[in-house]
């Protein structure tokens, strides 16, 4: 294994993780390199052998805290050769003493209470074709309007560490749409869709209640040229189950969040839909 060289990937390459997600099926957006790159410019490693690459994994650090695991790839045909162990050991190394998160494929659970992580909950991948959205009600307005104070505000009681440039760039992204729901002054609902391989994905989509997410979600899929539509959802929100499954969404697969450390406490209630199984 000592012909394996292990690096940074440099923001402009991080489009490699990301193709080799797609391949794997992961279905990524088209302009995620971009947004992944602004929380942590060194937090993308890649494994070459003679200068090709063969592997890859990010372990984003968002904060002294938290940091988060993904795009942990082998290409096949470099598999079972302890590559990818040591990459993993790489990213690892990279977060410290931080608390480190992942969405993990649930066949591999096992291999990562290994190294440390414990399981706190499912999310389940729903997709589907949207034939005819409901016509969004009046009061939603584009996220890009809401004080972004507010906005960041309300992200904190739902991920475990702050992201705030991260989430403008995700906002403000072109081919990024958000959405907000007003409530007496009050956020009540918001989030983003955004294209990707196939389809559209809404993530984040964050709200009070059930009907405050099914209005915002209802402006994101009238988004002009979306019919077909992914949504990742914590198992335990079971409202946000019922939601996906009245907008005719199917469940297509199941990640197992997992953290070493401390389980965040976070309001998964709120949660209606997840930002990334790659960035958490």
């Amino acid at each position: 294994m000592s012909d394996l060289q292990i690096r940074n990937l440099r923001p402009e390459e991080i489009s490699i993780a990301i193709d080799w997600a797609a391949a794997e099926g992961w279905n990524p957006g088209l302009r995620d390199a971009a947004c992944f790159a602004i929380p942590d410019a060194k937090g993308f490693f890649v494994g070459e052998i003679d200068g090709e690459p063969v592997a890859s994994v990010s372990c984003v650090s968002y904060d002294e805290r938290f940091a988060f695991l993904g795009f942990y790839i082998v290409r096949a045909g470099f598999r079972g050769r302890g590559y990818g162990l040591r990459l993993w050991n790489a990213a690892i190394a990279h977060a410290g003493a931080r608390v480190i998160g992942l969405d993990g494929v649930v066949a591999q659970q096992d291999n990562y209470k290994k190294s440390g992580f414990q399981l706190a909950y499912a999310n389940i991948r729903y997709g589907g074709i949207v034939a005819s959205p409901p016509k969004p009600p009046a009061e939603i307005v584009a996220l890009d309007t809401i004080p972004f104070a507010l906005v960041q505000a309300d992200d904190a009681t739902v991920f475990p560490a702050p992201r705030a440039a991260f989430l403008r760039a995700w906002i403000d992204t072109p081919g990024h749409v958000g959405r907000a729901l007003l409530r007496d002054g009050k956020l009540a609902a918001w989030g983003v869709i955004r294209p990707c391989r196939t389809g559209h994905k809404i993530g984040p989509l964050v709200a009070d209640d059930r009907a405050a997410a099914e209005a915002v979600a209802q402006a994101l899929l009238a988004s002009p040229g979306c019919n077909e539509f992914v949504l990742d959802i914590p198992a335990m929100n079971r409202d946000a189950i019922a939601l996906a499954e009245c907008l005719g969404l199917k469940p297509t697969f199941e990640t197992a969040r997992m953290y070493t450390g401390p389980i965040p406490s976070l309001r998964l209630d709120r949660v209606f839909g997840v930002t990334s199984f790659e960035l958490g």
